[in-house]
């Protein structure tokens, strides 16, 4: 489930301001999920910021980037704040999201179970899923040129 040339699965989460976005109200836009386990960890962080500080590459394609961790939204509001993000941050808090995905530790360090693993997935404007990178370690960063080139592909 949820693998490339698949039919991304809609979901409606809460975002840090909490109001409800769904995966549909992006259709006929490109689409980039980017799963992360905890807001405020370094590598989190770093990502994120990242997405930050490299939004005009993203916007310039027309393209919509969704951060979502298991995080509560109350959380990523504070994350959000203090980092400046200036794309939505949702709470998985369920986990159901992540887990339809295969995005999910079962568990993870400190003896937490459920969190989000870092995964990165790129829809096309008719929700299909083209690129799609889960990694088993936490430290590991995204392919953020991959997600870039596929973004580019899609008309």
């Amino acid at each position: 489930m949820n693998q490339t040339g698949e039919k991304a699965a809609d979901f409606t989460l809460y975002d840090s301001a909490k109001n409800t976005v769904s995966l549909h109200d992006f259709t006929g836009k490109k689409v980039v999920l980017l799963f992360y386990p905890l807001a405020f960890t370094s590598v989190c962080t770093k990502e994120l910021c990242y997405v930050r500080d490299n939004m005009s590459l993203f916007n310039n394609i027309d393209a919509q980037v969704l951060g979502i961790s298991v995080d509560s939204l109350y959380t990523l509001a504070k994350f959000k704040e203090e980092q400046g993000y200036n794309f939505p941050l949702l709470s998985d808090f369920n986990k159901e999201v992540s887990k339809s995905y295969n995005a999910l530790y079962e568990e993870f360090g400190f003896n937490m179970k459920g969190v989000s693993k870092r995964a990165s997935f790129v829809i096309d404007r008719e929700g299909t899923i083209r690129y799609a990178q889960i990694l088993e370690k936490a430290s590991d960063f995204p392919d953020f040129e991959a997600i870039q080139s596929t973004l580019a592909a899609i008309n």
